[in-house]
């Protein structure tokens, strides 16, 4: 127990509704998600290779969320289904070849990396969105299958195409087994969300003369119009697609209403869109009508691929993100996915850290609900052009994530807050006591320190905080939802009994 003694002149604050803000009130709280893609398929990010010992694995993965901290992010995005596998505990499909080496082989010692990522992330106060691809069988068609893999239990369902084996969309028991993965791990998990990204239908890929491969599911549009139906190959594919992510978010809304549902489409829904816009067009190729399901609501975010430079006209990111945001009729959160990892790239793929920054920044002017994600996590490791400190230059304070309401509009009760003085360093002790009802989940920490305000978020189970300055003269925290709702402000403020 700590040597601390308690300050009996310190008064309560509250502050009072619809005040004008005093010069001298702290700085509210930044909003921003702030998100990083950790990509397990073919070991892009973590583990660094498959079949390291569970020692090397957990020490790479916590240094991954001790980088995530470091920058002030407060988000990952963690791949646990790259192919019809798992990196997590599942009843339904095998352990990943990314994590033990061999399709099907447990890790040794056994241990659960999902289970761990969450407990993990959750101690550094950072939001964990389990990544999922509903579709794709194998990352290449050489992968040696476990006997439990779909490609060995039911090869109706699956079909070869270009280097992958890719899952049917048109059957709908590919369907049922993707959402029945997912539902799975919101259940048995305590995740924050979960994700999709862009591989639907699959990219089209050439044969060995160059000519376009059709995918093969004729068999199925075949039994789809024996059984009535009516629309034509690339809108019955289409539709497909729309009842996965339908059937996708409600399945995660019944089984637990607070966890996010995100999604990651290409960044272009149709060349055209705005009409400067050229390149690949998603709906047409892979059959992603990503507008749909903004407009539906059938998401809680969504996160463009914005890896296209401010600067050129026909993939512009500032024109891409305005248009998104044009779309969102339902007022979700728009929170696009920037190319950081072209930092370290070479040739054409090449940016500069600044790119990224300055993609910050444009996103900022925009004001409302700020965020984005950074693709990937090994670039953040290895700090290609002083991308981290240049990031730091953006993320130099801690961000809340933007509050979701429609995932639970009560906030927490105002918290009750005790201070004292350590005896020995004359540091700053804040318990921190929640209110009754609704679960912390975060706190905010603002303190004034000759005039100064440092602003601190922090995990909801933390019930004590050590501020290292003994000039502090007021201390205002509040506690905030799972969905990001804040409390009332408590505050504390030391004044000199002389003046009273």
């Amino acid at each position: 127990m700590r040597n601390t003694l308690l300050i009996p002149a310190l008064v309560l604050l509250v502050a009072a509704p619809g005040r004008a803000q005093d010069p001298s009130a702290p700085p509210p709280v930044m909003r921003e998600f702030r998100g990083l893609w950790v990509a397990t398929v073919a070991n892009i990010d973590w583990p660094s290779k498959p079949g390291e010992s569970t020692w090397d694995q957990q020490r790479e993965l916590l240094a991954i969320l001790d980088k995530a901290v470091s920058l002030n992010m407060n988000a990952i995005v963690l791949q646990i289904r790259p192919g019809a596998d798992a990196f997590y505990a599942s009843p339904y499909e095998p352990w990943s070849q990314f994590l033990t080496g061999r399709q099907g082989r447990a890790p040794e010692p056994m241990w659960d990396p999902l289970q761990f990522a969450v407990e993990q992330a959750h101690a550094r106060g950072l939001e964990l969105h389990a990544w999922f691809n509903p579709y794709r069988a194998a990352y290449t068609t050489d992968t040696a299958a476990a006997r439990t893999h779909i490609t060995q239990t039911h090869p109706e369902m699956v079909h070869p195409y270009g280097h992958f084996i890719w899952m049917d969309p048109g059957d709908p028991e590919v369907r049922r087994r993707a959402v029945r993965a997912i539902v799975d791990v919101v259940k048995r998990y305590d995740v924050d969300g979960v994700h999709i990204d862009d591989y639907f239908y699959p990219y089209p890929e050439n044969d060995s003369a160059g000519h376009r491969i059709d995918f093969p599911d004729s068999a199925t549009y075949a039994r789809y119009v024996k059984h009535g139906g009516t629309l034509a190959k690339d809108d019955w594919r289409r539709q497909n697609v729309n009842a996965l992510v339908e059937a996708l978010f409600k399945g995660v809304r019944a089984a637990k209403p607070w966890v996010k549902v995100g999604i990651s489409p290409f960044g272009i829904w149709r060349p055209g869109n705005p009409a400067q816009i050229k390149g690949f067009d998603g709906y047409q190729e892979i059959y992603a009508d990503s507008k749909l399901w903004l407009q539906n609501g059938w998401l809680d975010y969504l996160a463009p691929q914005l890896y296209w430079p401010i600067q050129p006209p026909a993939q512009s990111f500032p024109v891409l993100y305005d248009w998104w945001r044009s779309q969102n009729t339902k007022h979700r959160h728009i929170w696009p996915g920037v190319a950081s990892y072209r930092v370290n790239g070479n040739g054409a793929r090449h940016i500069p850290a600044q790119e990224i920054v300055d993609e910050i920044d444009t996103v900022r002017a925009k004001g409302g609900d700020m965020g984005l994600i950074h693709f990937n996590a090994s670039v953040m490791m290895k700090d290609p052009d002083s991308l981290d400190e240049k990031l730091l230059t953006r993320y130099a304070a801690p961000a809340l994530i933007p509050a979701s309401p429609w995932l639970g509009a009560t906030p927490p009760a105002k918290p009750r807050i005790t201070l004292g003085r350590d005896r020995a360093t004359g540091d700053l002790d804040v318990s921190l006591t929640p209110g009754k009802g609704v679960k912390v989940w975060w706190w905010t920490v603002r303190s004034d320190s000759a005039g100064t305000w440092e602003t601190e978020v922090l995990p909801g189970w933390l019930r004590t905080h050590r501020l290292p300055r003994s000039a502090v003269s007021e201390v205002v925290v509040t506690a905030v939802s799972r969905s990001g709702v804040e409390s009332p402000p408590a505050s504390h403020e030391e004044r000199d009994p002389r003046r009273e």
